[in-house]
């Protein structure tokens, strides 16, 4: 069986995968960011809720790349079940 159906989504999936390792980068940078402003000061800094802010949309864009990642798994199962029973159906022939 030629791989070359699933390729696309495959890439498409790679893809995802590498823009959540980078969301999850960027979130533990701004978590360690965060604590170290707290370490440091000795009140409340500004810059506390646009990191707060900044990490609940990192965590929002998280959320939605694991789900679309289960998604596009769900579609390239689905897609390749299908070759598989075309391939069959071809076969019997």
């Amino acid at each position: 069986m030629s791989k070359e159906p699933t390729k696309p989504s495959e890439s498409l999936v790679q893809g995802l995968l590498a823009e959540r390792r980078e969301l999850k980068v960027a979130l533990e940078r701004l978590r360690i960011e965060l604590e170290d402003v707290r370490r440091t000061t000795g009140g409340p800094d500004p810059r506390i809720r646009d990191l707060t802010a900044e990490i609940e949309r990192l965590r929002y864009h998280l959320a939605q790349a694991r789900a679309e990642v289960g998604l596009l798994r769900e579609e390239r199962d689905e897609l390749r079940h299908g070759v598989e029973k075309a391939l069959e159906q071809i076969a019997r022939q």
